[in-house]
């Protein structure tokens, strides 16, 4: 055999041919007898056994495509029976949603009419293909968990806005949301759903009975005695709030839970192919298993999992012939999902590491080897996909074992350089929605997620009083107490570890994306993830009014976690490399990025006002502070038609020079909308920022080069557009002299750095503070728990119906807290955990490092976008109240000192005619109200310079129209009265016999 290693080279030195005087006729791979062994082995029939008849056939590469013919055609039974249309069902055998009846502007529907979002009050629609005979199911991936009716009706039915499935005599549905049945009338039914749930809708025409199931448990039958008889004939339908989204899976797909017995899908699966794609999988696992020795002229057993295509002619041309069947079968999603995926799975399924199977990489060297380009590109997507979907709803169980497999078979297909390229290009961003691998789910049930054989001691803190305030007084923890905390404590670490391993997983697949050392040709992978990247910014800024394509708050927030641990990776990793450029815990985004027109902030508000506007105002300082030119023809765009002229031209003048990425590989796809998977309409045209001429190089000034430089394409940039060479500097063209010349980092992780500020802006802090509320119920229902506990010990004995009662609430209140506890558990470890805890305090850090680099550029200062003044004065508060109760903000390395320079921040920005906008104007304003008000902040601007105090005080004195007077005079009166520059006493306390009424206020103390 050749050495390992020696690639696909079509090498025959080493293989033995037959020298004896009798020998058979030469093959010139193998000797014909061992090719003909050989074949027999691996192309056996579907019972593993040969006949004789069959086995005494000489099989050659000659007639081995004749053989396999016969050996695929042996289930034409099957494939004949597969074809026949199901008795019972009317409507073409592909079900689809029919959304041409009427149904137009109220829903959105996917290109592939199967996923659909609620647009309207209350929107319905209905499936192609109807059902009058046997019993039937299809599934249902529940997308988001609002309003929704899910079930059957009759063509009869009409719906409108108010009047859905379930609201008419002939329809039926039930409602996980408010855990209830619909048919006219509504009842208790099931239980309640989640985002990530799957209802599968059962339907038995036979016995006249409908029934549900969630997850694959069966919720009992739901309806009973439903009409039936001639003209009666049941379609899937559902009735859905805005917003709201589902996909459904009739068929085409296999199904997620297991048929229940007798039941059919209401589309047939493909029968004939899959028992060929099988077939096919079964010969091609032969030929991992079975080697060649040629020196022995035996055949040997092998080590599946160490197998590699080693150039060999005879396994090559093998694989050729199977693959000559099997590709076309991989286009197809069901034989994806039911074949493909579920091989590749049971691969990893030996456990170790990824990189201990590297017989995946080989399967995809083999996919893109033998299959038409085009095969491979919509297999990849089907299998991402696929992959997509089974993590999203796989169900929570308490070692999370389904997510961990699914990611781990991610992570094996993007190590491969080329899938992953095609895939970062083509699919990851522009069919799919990737940031979905990065959420990890919070369960609603806790008991089906196992959390109380996790957890199986709740407790809660009983800090507050009667009314719902922090008591002051510090009581003593009891022993009981003290042994619950601390068993509920170590419930929480095991859960931690879990979800640590997913969420490690989860860095692993971005620290992928973000590999900028590819070895094949062509971009790197970094480049091409950040062009995505900064689209999907671009999507999620520009469409803020259109909840449908947004990203969702909660994917948003486990996306960025994982995004700065794979930023600091490698930005250390540079660090590492070069000891000149600059730590993650010293990173910041330099000033010129925000106006040198290399990176695109979309029509985000700057500090000084529209873009325009400053491009034409501060063109001089541009100029002289930064050696940018401001290109002269985009002066006299002064409308927005000029410019989306402009930019239209420059668009297709670029595009006849130069493709993007996504059309080279393949042309760009359909992009799906969040919830569901609608097509997503590019609506903003405006996305040209600076366009501007720079001077290179910059110091000294000699001979001037002016270069004009039109703002590039989103996704068109590369390597050398953002990375720089030979003297440009990417990026960072345009440093201003007040910038220090000193290497940060690749130029490349600014770009991302900067991507995580905006998108902290766009939703994560929202996000944040709303999932605050599952403590607050805790602190509610403790507070109820502990007053009915009094009330249960002040009961007269005498009173019996009133101590039932009690004891009933009592239940009732440590049962909810029970739940909450538990959910609590999980939200704390998976949002306000410590390490969650100290990325948004880096990312405060960088904002105020950012600050106060562009504070330092002047009048460019303006340039600076809002959101990072946002971004510093929501993650400080975010800091304060949300992760407060869990971890203490004084722990965190450095407080005092970044409080200190936040307030300075504050003082110095609240009146800085450089910032123009009123909006961000009265947030600094509030933002400074907010620090004067408790005594660690209030400490903090006691401690910044006194010519910034001084400043603060005349700023806050000098009357100016813009300014709400009221936040004014609040500022002054906690600092005259309150315990800031002032008096610590409203009135002098030595004058006074009684203790001021104000003195127990939590300012002053």
């Amino acid at each position: 055999m050749t050495s390992r290693g020696a690639g696909t080279a079509f090498s025959r030195k080493n293989y033995r041919l037959s020298t004896e005087p009798e020998k058979s006729k030469v093959t010139g791979i193998v000797n014909s007898r061992l090719l003909n062994d050989y074949l027999h082995r691996v192309f056996t029939s579907a019972d593993g056994n040969q006949s004789a008849a069959a086995y005494r056939k000489h099989l050659t590469f000659q007639n081995l495509q004749e053989h396999l013919d016969h050996l695929l055609a042996e289930e034409n039974g099957s494939e004949d029976s597969g074809d026949q249309v199901a008795e019972g069902r009317l409507g073409p055998p592909t079900v689809v949603l029919d959304h041409t009846s009427g149904f137009e502007g109220l829903l959105l529907v996917d290109d592939d009419l199967l996923g659909v979002i609620g647009h309207s009050n209350f929107g319905s629609i209905r499936a192609t293909t109807c059902v009058y005979k046997g019993k039937w199911i299809y599934e249902v991936l529940i997308s988001s968990q609002g309003l929704m009716q899910i079930g059957w009706c009759t063509l009869s039915c009409r719906f409108n806005q108010e009047e859905g499935v379930g609201d008419t005599p002939d329809s039926y549905a039930y409602d996980g949301n408010r855990v209830r049945k619909w048919n006219v009338t509504t009842t208790n039914y099931g239980k309640s759903w989640a985002a990530g749930d799957i209802v599968s809708c059962l339907i038995d025409l036979d016995e006249g009975t409908i029934a549900f199931c969630l997850n694959g448990i069966s919720l009992g039958t739901a309806f009973d005695n439903i009409t039936r008889g001639t003209g009666m004939a049941y379609f899937p339908a559902i009735s859905l709030s805005f917003k709201e989204s589902v996909a459904f899976n009739f068929g085409s797909r296999p199904l997620r839970y297991p048929l229940v017995e007798g039941y059919r899908p209401l589309q047939d699966p493909p029968v004939a192919d899959l028992v060929k794609a099988r077939k096919l999988l079964g010969y091609l696992k032969n030929v991992i298993h079975i080697g060649i020795d040629v020196t022995e002229g035996k055949l040997v057993e092998k080590d599946t999992s160490m197998w590699q295509l080693q150039g060999e002619p005879t396994v090559l041309i093998t694989l050729a012939h199977i693959f000559n069947y099997f590709s076309p079968l991989m286009c197809k999603v069901y034989l994806v999902e039911d074949v493909l995926m579920t091989f590749l799975l049971s691969i990893l399924e030996r456990g170790g590491a990824v990189e201990a199977h590297p017989l995946i990489q080989q399967l995809l060297d083999l996919m893109w080897l033998l299959m038409e380009e085009y095969e491979v590109h919509e297999c990849l997507k089907q299998l991402l996909m696929s992959l997509l979907r089974a993590y999203r709803f796989s169900p929570i169980i308490p070692d999370l074992g389904l997510q961990i497999h699914y990611l781990r078979l991610t992570i094996a297909v993007l190590k491969h350089e080329k899938s992953r390229k095609y895939l970062l290009s083509n699919v990851l961003f522009d069919v799919l929605r990737s940031v979905v691998f990065f959420y990890i789910k919070s369960p609603l049930r806790v008991e089906e997620a196992g959390l109380q054989e996790l957890i199986p001691t709740t407790w809660w803190p009983n800090r507050f009083t009667k009314e719902g305030k922090e008591s002051k007084e510090v009581k003593e923890e009891g022993a009981e107490e003290r042994l619950r905390r601390r068993a509920y404590e170590r419930g929480c670490q095991r859960l931690k570890k879990r979800i640590e391993v997913v969420e490690g997983l989860q860095v692993q697949i971005l620290k992928l994306l973000l590999n900028n050392k590819d070895r094949g040709g062509g971009e790197a992978s970094r480049y091409i993830f950040l062009n995505k990247f900064r689209k999907f910014l671009q999507e999620n800024a520009s469409n803020r009014g259109n909840l449908t394509v947004l990203c969702p708050p909660e994917y948003m927030v486990c996306f960025l976690h994982r995004l700065i641990a794979a930023l600091r990776f490698f930005w250390d990793g540079h660090k590492a490399k070069a000891p000149a450029a600059l730590s993650s815990e010293e990173a910041y985004v330099p000033p010129q990025l925000f106006y040198n027109g290399k990176v695109d902030y979309f029509d985000l508000q700057r500090l000084g006002g529209l873009l325009s506007h400053l491009k034409k105002t501060l063109k001089d300082d541009l100029a002289a502070k930064a050696n940018v030119l401001i290109d002269p023809a985009e002066l006299q765009a002064v409308t927005m038609d000029d410019l989306d002229e402009d930019e239209e031209s420059a668009t297709s003048a670029a595009q006849s020079q130069r493709p993007s990425a996504a059309l080279a590989i393949g042309g760009a796809l359909a992009r799906p909308g969040w919830l569901s998977s609608p097509t997503l309409g590019r609506a903003n045209r405006f996305l040209s920022t600076a366009a501007v001429s720079l001077m290179n190089p910059r110091r000294p000034l000699g001979t001037l080069e002016k270069i004009k430089v039109r703002t590039l394409s989103v996704e068109q940039r590369t390597e050398e557009d953002i990375e720089g060479s030979h003297g440009n500097e990417g990026l960072l063209l345009g440093r201003p002299p007040e910038e220090p010349d000193q290497p940060i980092t690749e130029n490349s992780l600014l770009e991302v750095l900067d991507g995580i500020v905006m998108m902290y802006n766009l939703s994560v802090h929202q996000q944040l503070g709303k999932m605050v509320g599952v403590s607050d119920d805790v602190n509610e229902y403790a507070m109820a728990l502990k007053d009915t506990e009094e009330k249960i010990s002040r009961c007269p004995k005498r009173r019996r119906d009133i101590h039932e009662e009690l004891l009933k609430s009592q239940k009732v209140f440590s049962e909810k807290l029970n739940h909450l506890s538990r959910r609590l558990a999980w939200i704390n470890v998976t949002i306000y955990s410590k390490e969650k805890m100290q990325d948004v305090y880096w990312l405060l850090r960088v904002c105020i490092r950012t600050i106060e680099h562009g504070d330092r550029t002047g009048s460019l200062f303006a340039f600076m976008p809002e959101f990072y003044l946002s971004v510093a004065m929501n993650s400080y508060s975010a800091l304060k109240n949300y992760f407060s109760p869990v971890n203490s903000m004084e722990e965190l390395p450095g407080y005092e000192e970044t409080l200190m320079r936040l307030a300075a921040i504050l003082a110095k920005h609240f009146a800085d005619s450089r910032i123009v906008g009123t909006d961000i104007r009265d947030s600094l304003m509030q933002a400074l109200a907010s620090y004067v008000c408790y005594p660690h902040s209030l400490r903090a601007v006691e401690r910044i310079p006194e010519e910034q105090r001084i400043s603060m005080m005349k700023n806050l004195l000098a009357p100016y129209e813009q300014r709400p007077w009221a936040q004014t005079n609040w500022i002054l009166v906690r600092l005259w009265r309150g315990c800031g520059f002032g008096y610590r006493y409203t009135r002098l306390p030595h004058l006074l016999k009684t203790k001021p009424e104000d003195a127990s206020l939590p300012s002053l103390q």
